[in-house]
């Protein structure tokens, strides 16, 4: 990329391609160009619709990676890129409007393409090949502060104009174009460990992280609304060159395109969903990356410790750590519905600015799209901690506009499915199973069919029956292979709240319920025998060689005598404060009686089984004292126990604590969401990324497969084993 005239005249026909050819090749050469140079505004209008092969773009990156120490030209760019933004916002007249939009587009994308190869190519801890300050001898225009951090800069305007500004179908491309430019300034994460360290260099984020409230509820407004409206960009505007303006189709083949795979690149060539609503799909993801960002601070001791055994270090540093906490995880907590603000009711009135948007359309889009991991996501940042949302959430009167798609997806977990996905669903289910009208309700309201579940005809079948069968399936789907402890507990602890609230539970979930519990026992009373077996066998060889499998079966059966012993609860529940409402599930404990049985005195489970015999007892009796050359068909004995519950008065039972069991997150949930989020930017935002530079998460093979259809059992294996490593949080009994 050799010299060329040091001041081009821009031409028509063949000779754009000269200049666009000189202009690109000084930006990453030697020569450095003052802030207040006109070539700026030369680079700025090009039309960006040259095609240039991966090769040359690779050549241009690494070209500007060994200049931009001394030119600046990336902290230039960026400076350059804050003032076409900050020009948009003042009033002007179209043409100049025009003129500044095309500026604005150009300098994002470019920015994006060499900062995205500054920052995957990095070699230092502190990501100072990115050189983000201009050089004390550089010339400045009037006005600007030297000493200004330009990450905060142009943060501080990429926020204010996304916030500030309605999508429009001329400022569409643009919207587009920043997010794309917050992922790659914020893709810094990647190059830290799946830990975040006080040492880790995210200049850009950190920068997000220091703008003020009122600013960062703009911005979480817009990011919502955009993902609440799914505007689709307009074909006429986007997909055809007007003028000298480039087009998407001209765009996606220009030099940017083919080193980084922007939102134009993603328009064009994918066919999922995402394709439909890039805007929506960009603008969650760059929700969920802010406001799962954790930044560890050190206090000053442990800052001045320099002791030079590593080992210790890292512990005196752990010790000392605290979080700065996440503006926009407390803007996305304290968000408030346009249609109500509870300071209307209580008079109390909340400090500050905050974000509001229509919660109807929030919940109605969330509803729609919660088959998408990023939806889940979201959905659990809203239910856990924002209270408002959870409240508006819980006095819908069509849960099952939520529930049905995440029941759904449950019932097809086996069919590609992340184990991810699959602990975010049901975490959802858990928390909202912690508020007892939400346990009432769901049994209300009842659906004429289900007609994805296929093992058993769903026909007028409340929503509560059905999500009681689709826990017990999803318990019953784990349990031969017990890896996912974690897994079955949540269910059990959701079916546990839901138990006191059951009101006429179906025959079918009744029937899986006395099934499971049946299952349970079986897997119990084998771990007994081998149990029982291993320690006699050790008695009598006085071998230690078989303590390890011995200590292994104890710890497997201690477990399935919690989940059995929960499922007994969860059956007394049921029987003990709901059973003149649930003749159904009277009729499945007295046709499976037997099973029951062996744990009639069992010292661990014989108080609660004593229960279900009294239950048993009565209703046997009065069967006893029928007439004996009565038939009794299915639908007799069931008239019958109708007919008895009214006399039941539940005398005998013996009363237990009922159990509630609430989810609560982990003091470091950060361990698992960030590299969630960026998995999941990965594989819905077409954002490509070094695989040898990433450390956040383990999986290059992943990311090199991320365009095949489908993926190997051996990285869903991989993934539920990472996920059991990184999980940081746990379902509590209250007391």
């Amino acid at each position: 990329m050799g010299g060329a005239p040091s001041t081009p005249q821009k031409t028509g026909g063949g000779d754009d391609v000269s200049v666009a050819e000189y202009l690109i090749s000084t930006f990453v050469g030697e020569k450095s160009f003052p802030l207040a140079s006109d070539y700026w505004n030369k680079l700025l209008e090009l039309p960006l619709s040259s095609r240039w092969p991966s090769d040359r773009v690779r050549q241009a990156c690494e070209l500007f990676g060994r200049s931009n120490g001394y030119t600046r030209h990336l902290a230039k760019l960026l400076i350059h890129l804050s003032w076409c933004l900050q020009e948009l916002l003042q009033d002007s007249d179209d043409d100049q409007a025009s003129s500044i939009y095309k500026r604005a587009v150009n300098a994002t994308y470019i920015s994006s393409v060499f900062l995205k190869h500054l920052i995957e190519n990095g070699k230092s801890d502190g990501l100072v090949e990115l050189h983000l300050s201009l050089d004390e001898s550089e010339p400045v225009p009037h006005g600007f502060v030297m000493d200004q951090d330009i990450q905060n800069f142009v943060m501080h305007s990429v926020l204010n104009f996304i916030g500030s500004t309605e999508v429009s179908p001329n400022s569409y491309v643009l919207h587009q174009e920043l997010l794309n430019f917050m992922i790659v300034a914020m893709s810094t994460q990647l190059l830290s460990g799946p830990s975040p360290g006080p040492r880790d260099a995210n200049p850009f984020i950190d920068a997000a992280m220091s703008q003020e409230k009122s600013l960062v509820c703009l911005a979480v407004r817009r990011l919502l609304l955009n993902y609440i409206s799914r505007t689709p960009p307009n074909a006429k505007t986007y997909l055809y060159s007007d003028g000298d303006s480039p087009g998407i189709l001209e765009r996606v083949g220009s030099a940017a395109a083919t080193i980084v795979l922007l939102p134009l690149n993603y328009l064009v060539n994918n066919s999922g969903d995402g394709s439909k609503h890039p805007l929506a799909e960009f603008s969650l993801h760059v929700l969920l990356i802010l406001t799962n960002y954790h930044k560890p601070i050190m206090s000053d001791e442990s800052l001045t410790d320099k002791s030079d055994d590593s080992g210790t270090s890292e512990l005196v540093s752990k010790g000392h750590a605290f979080s700065s906490g996440n503006i926009f995880s407390k803007a996305l907590a304290n968000a408030r519905d346009v249609e109500f603000d509870r300071s209307d009711v209580e008079g109390n009135a909340y400090p500050g600015p905050h974000v509001r948007i229509p919660f109807a359309s929030l919940f109605d889009t969330l509803g729609m799209c919660l088959a998408d991991e990023g939806a889940v996501l979201l959905l659990y940042s809203l239910l856990q901690g924002n209270s408002d949302f959870k409240e508006y959430v819980l006095v819908r009167t069509d849960l099952d506009t939520m529930l049905m798609p995440i029941l759904e997806t449950l019932y097809n977990a086996s069919k590609r499915t992340s184990s991810n996905q699959i602990y975010m669903m049901l975490i959802v289910l858990l928390i909202l199973s912690q508020d007892s009208s939400f346990n009432s309700s769901i049994h209300k309201m009842i659906l004429p069919s289900v007609p994805w579940y296929k093992e058993h005809l769903l026909h007028q079948t409340s929503l509560g029956s059905l999500m009681v069968i689709i826990l017990i399936r999803t318990v019953q789907h784990n349990l031969s292979k017990l890896r996912d402890v974690y897994l079955q507990t949540t269910c059990l602890a959701t079916l546990a709240n839901m138990a006191p609230h059951v009101h006429h539970l179906s025959a079918y979930a009744s029937q899986r319920l006395v099934s499971l519990f049946y299952m349970l026992s079986r897997k119990y009373n084998k771990l007994s025998e081998l149990t029982g077996e291993k320690q006699q066998s050790i008695k009598i060889s006085l071998a230690g060689e078989g303590d390890g499998v011995s200590e292994d079966l104890a710890a497997e059966l201690q477990i399935f005598t919690d989940f059995l012993r929960l499922v007994l609860d969860i059956l007394n529940a049921i029987l003990t404060y709901a059973l003149p409402r649930n003749p159904e599930i009277v009729y499945a404990v007295m046709h499976r009686q037997e099973v029951f049985q062996p744990f009639k005195n069992h010292p661990r489970f014989h108080e609660l089984v004593e229960n279900i015999y009294t239950v048993l007892d009565f209703f046997n009796s009065r069967m006893d004292s029928q007439r004996s050359d009565r038939e009794w068909s299915v639908q007799k004995v069931l008239e019958f126990i109708i007919d008895s519950c009214r006399f039941w008065r539940g005398e005998g039972m013996k009363m237990f604590t009922q159990l509630h069991f609430s989810y609560e997150q982990e003091s470091h949930p950060e361990e698992f969401f960030i590299p969630y989020v960026w998995q999941l930017a990965f594989s819905r935002c077409g954002f490509s990324f070094n695989p040898d530079a990433i450390n956040l998460f383990p999986l290059p093979h992943q990311v090199e497969k991320q365009g095949e259809e489908g993926r190997g059992e051996e990285v869903e294996e991989g993934k539920e084993k990472k996920v059991q490593e990184l999980i940081e949080q746990r379902i509590v009994l209250d007391p």
